[in-house]
């Protein structure tokens, strides 16, 4: 146990708060306690009958026994290839190796907890998914207060498993604001359940808008919860076709997305998987460096570390762990250090480095450095075949609007397919079947020798990191240029850069027989990408954008757009879901008068 544990051990083995006195369940038999007060509270498993999506949303995480419990009734009574989402709240989060030690009271249900401690979430603030494949389930935890939660969670709940600590010490995580917060964040004739009848909670959730009832408790305690809001669940409209363009990063990621919560989508490639920007023999994970902290530190931070969970799920395609991101000004050093000591990454993923520490790392003379030791080096060649799936090799030129779907045209006009929604993710050629995309091309040359080992990856506007069989580094940035063609002037300018901060690799590399390839990136007005639903065009969707971070940025980003086309909980905080709308831009005009809001309005 950490000297930061949320949690301490009992003299009999339980696990109780440190911050709040209080037992994180039962010690009379708190998986008996969960199925009573929080399954049978909420109507389980005849709530879930019938349906093909269904979420529960919980208020206190804790050791993951409630989840386990719900998995366990999922996986007996869940209906044909329905899915299930899940978004859970802890501000204090433990780690794994507690959970599992908890968690050893029930052996029958060892194999979902293996499965659920394997995969547990990180510690850095933010939400964090989860993949629960093997019970067709998707786990959201949002590491951070209630009330921010929930604003910032985009789904509606079924069920509701209410379980903070105990209201006389934990106020907070029952207030009423919450609580109206639990309602708006409800579906219609959604059940909430909870083990206390603390008059604070039934005024609360009655002036939510939930109907209470008492009813008998568990154990010791003579009474427990249920509620439900009035009405009916809506009726369900999944899209069953999608078609994703473009077989690059975004693409992929995107095809991942979709047939993890249950869609098996028609991924469209005009050439082959990689065959534009993200065709490199290697590709570095690291996140945007913002002191700021703000949200665009968050969206770095969220999406760089759901990346390195995916691509390390996939580890024939990791080539190396670790990038050193070299200073580049005198303020750099504090910008590191600000950086390494925020909550927003995994404690232990950042560290800084002195020059001399930084210099035994590249074995040459560097500046002071912030280590990036989470980030990695991936051969996307391979992290495209394991996500992509089977793939149309036809060029789409044009899309037509069909009476509540969308017709893919060849150039001839001919149909390729009919789908109910279309996500754009062919990087700048997104522009080609959407004009009114804010995309500008940046050319990017790359430059690679072979048979060079032992090179560590750094970054410091360009980069140089290792491939399977050599070294490469870059890239050149050409805005508005879109020429494809190796350029040998463009080898001389990376060697040059990379001279600028290693000039002792760069000159064991000057004289190295150099291959390249250039791609072009789609670049936008603010630098982020456009990720989401297009105005006035309903069933379309962009994922693109990326300039040079897609293999950092597209796979949590992929699986927010493949939520919006399903209608499924996104992993994505609302505001960092706004940050990356594709309309963003045309708002901003309106809001500042640019325009006016009936123009802003049009498609």
């Amino acid at each position: 146990m950490s000297a930061d544990s949320p949690l301490v051990w009992t003299d009999d083995g339980q696990p109780r708060s440190r911050l709040y006195g209080d037992v994180y369940f039962s010690t009379e038999d708190g998986l008996a306690e969960s199925r009573a007060v929080f399954l049978q509270g909420c109507g389980l498993p005849q709530a879930w009958a019938g349906r093909r999506r269904f979420t529960v949303a919980e208020l206190g995480f804790g050791t993951g026994l409630n989840i386990l419990a719900l998995l366990d009734l999922w996986r007996a009574t869940a209906p044909t290839h329905a899915q299930l989402h899940i978004f859970s709240v802890e501000a204090h989060p433990i780690t794994a190796d507690e959970a599992a030690r908890a968690l050893t009271a029930w052996p029958e249900l060892a194999d979902i907890a293996q499965a659920l401690i394997a995969a547990w979430p990180g510690r850095a603030r933010g939400f964090h998914r989860v993949d629960l494949s093997r019970f067709n389930a998707t786990f959201d935890l949002a590491v951070m207060e209630a009330e921010p939660a929930l604003r910032a969670w985009s789904g509606h709940a079924d069920a509701w498993f209410l379980d903070g600590f105990s209201p006389a010490l934990n106020p907070e995580m029952w207030s009423k604001d919450l609580l109206t917060l639990v309602a708006q964040r409800s579906a219609p004739g959604a059940r909430a359940a909870t083990f206390t009848v603390a008059g604070a909670v039934r005024r609360g959730l009655h002036a939510a808008g939930f109907e209470i009832e008492k009813r008998p408790g568990h154990g010791r305690k003579r009474e427990r919860l249920e509620a439900r809001l009035p009405g009916q669940p809506r009726p369900e409209t999944v899209p069953s076709r999608v078609a994703v363009i473009g077989a690059g990063i975004a693409g992929v990621s995107a095809a991942r997305a979709l047939r993890a919560i249950g869609c098996e989508p028609l991924l469209i490639e005009a050439g082959h998987p990689g065959a534009g920007a993200s065709g490199n023999p290697a590709a570095l994970v690291t996140p945007r460096l913002d002191a700021g902290l703000g949200l665009v530190a968050e969206l770095a931070a969220q999406a760089f570390g759901r990346a390195v969970r995916l691509y390390e799920a996939q580890p024939q395609a990791v080539i190396a762990h670790g990038v050193l991101q070299l200073a580049a000004g005198e303020r750099d050093p504090d910008r590191f250090a600000r950086i390494a000591a925020s909550d927003l990454f995994e404690p232990g993923d950042l560290a800084p480095l002195t020059a001399d520490q930084a210099s035994e790392r590249l074995r040459e003379a560097v500046p002071a450095a912030l280590h990036l030791a989470a980030a990695l080096v991936v051969e996307p060649a391979v992290a495209l075949a394991a996500w992509s799936g089977p793939a149309l090799r036809a060029t789409v030129a044009r899309l037509e609007p069909r009476g509540g779907a969308w017709a893919l045209l060849d150039a001839d006009g001919g149909l390729l397919a009919e789908v109910e929604a279309v996500i754009l993710a062919a990087g700048q050629a997104s522009a080609e079947l959407r004009p009114d995309l804010p995309l500008k091309p940046v050319r990017g040359q790359a430059s690679w020798a072979e048979g060079v080992d032992g090179v560590p990856a750094a970054a410091w506007g360009g980069y140089v990191l290792p491939t399977r069989d050599g070294v490469l580094f870059g890239a050149t940035h050409d805005r508005d240029q879109t020429d494809t063609g190796v350029r040998l002037a463009d080898h001389a300018r990376n060697l040059e850069s990379l001279g600028q901060a290693l000039p002792d690799l760069a000159a064991r590399l000057s004289e190295a027989p150099l291959q390249g390839r250039a791609g072009v990136r789609a670049t936008t007005p603010d630098r982020l990408p456009l990720a989401g639903a297009l105005a006035g065009a309903p069933g379309l969707y962009a994922l693109t954008g990326f300039g040079s971070r897609g293999f950092s940025l597209a796979p949590l980003l992929a699986e927010h757009v493949a939520a919006l086309a399903l209608g499924a909980p996104s992993p994505l905080p609302a505001p960092l879901a706004a940050l990356v709308d594709p309309d963003r831009f045309r708002a901003r005009a309106a809001r500042r008068g640019r325009i006016s809001v009936a123009e802003a309005a049009q498609p």
